[in-house]
């Protein structure tokens, strides 16, 4: 990192600590002692209100905050940030409704001539080939913002040929496979439950309480309160190195892989009306998976494969 520009992400470190210490600087920024003296001087230089305090808890104090620089950022910054913007154009819902047109017409217009060319040109040699939007999800902004502020909602919801009305305290939200996806906590089941975003026709802020003990959930550990109903079916199935990496790439909550010896297994549960559902599932994993138990599940396979066969 060159110093002009470390300089600058200095200013901005310090103005949000307004106390720090050499040690802090130079865990933040990889440098010496001798180095991050010679900044707190340039910083000093330029006019940053800074004064040392002397003794066993002392270090550097900024006398109050300052008015920051505009942020600049390096020409490999300004390419992460067009390429990032680049992954969206399959989303044609994205929370706070913001497109990527209008978000791709400002940053063009920031660039400079050369800028814009060599993106252009890089452009040329990059595509991002993932899976398009399926189905547009017009209340992912109330469903984020819930998970953010902790706020439970009433929703409307259309699985299948099944509507119901539910009252959840969403937690996250992703996306996956061209849809959209909000991991919630069912206030009726008292049960952690995935919902397809797309499927959400309403969503009203009640007042009910959070729960406190799902204040902290986050994306990556809300999945730890998952739990099968009494009527779940339990599923084992063993799979090929192929089949794991089938796995890794899409699977659920209610799924994870076991290693038995030198065996790979995918082991879980399903509820009873899911049972179309999972079917699909493991005929993507071909011939890299084997259904262990239950036989209904294998049974179901079957005939799954034995239909596609006399349509072709």
């Amino acid at each position: 990192m060159k110093k002009s520009e470390r300089i600058n992400q200095m200013l901005r470190f310090i103005n949000q600590k307004q106390h720090f210490s050499l040690r802090d600087l130079m865990n933040e920024f990889q440098i010496s002692k001798r180095t991050a003296l010679r900044d707190v001087a340039s910083l000093e230089e330029i006019g940053a209100p800074i004064y040392a305090e002397y003794g066993r808890h002392g270090g550097y104090r900024l006398l109050n905050q300052m008015q920051l620089p505009p942020i600049s950022f390096s020409s490999q910054e300004i390419y992460a940030l067009y390429f990032a913007m680049l992954a969206l154009q399959s989303f044609t819902n994205l929370p706070f409704h913001v497109t990527f047109r209008s978000i791709h017409e400002k940053f063009i217009n920031e660039l400079s001539d050369s800028q814009r060319q060599e993106i252009e040109n890089m452009k040329n040699r990059i595509s991002f080939r993932h899976t398009e939007q399926i189905k547009d999800s017009s209340h992912l902004e109330i469903l984020l913002m819930a998970a953010v502020k902790k706020i439970v909602l009433k929703i409307n919801y259309q699985n299948a040929n099944q509507k119901s009305t539910r009252t959840i305290q969403p937690l996250a939200i992703y996306s996956m496979k061209g849809y959209w996806y909000c991991q919630a906590y069912d206030m009726c089941r008292e049960a952690y439950r995935v919902f397809r975003c797309d499927r959400v026709t309403s969503a009203e802020i009640t007042n009910i309480k959070p729960f406190e003990d799902l204040n902290e959930m986050t994306i990556q550990n809300a999945q730890s309160l998952w739990r099968p109903s009494e009527k779940a079916v339990q599923f084992k199935c063993l799979l090929s190195l192929e089949g794991r990496e089938l796995f890794q790439q899409e699977s659920f909550p209610s799924m994870k892989l076991v290693q038995e010896m030198d065996n790979t297994y995918l082991v879980g549960s399903y509820e009873p009306h899911e049972i179309d559902f999972i079917i699909n599932y493991f005929a993507r994993f071909g011939k890299f998976i084997k259904i262990i138990e239950p036989i209904s599940l294998k049974k179901a396979l079957k005939e799954y494969y034995r239909i596609l066969i006399d349509n072709v």
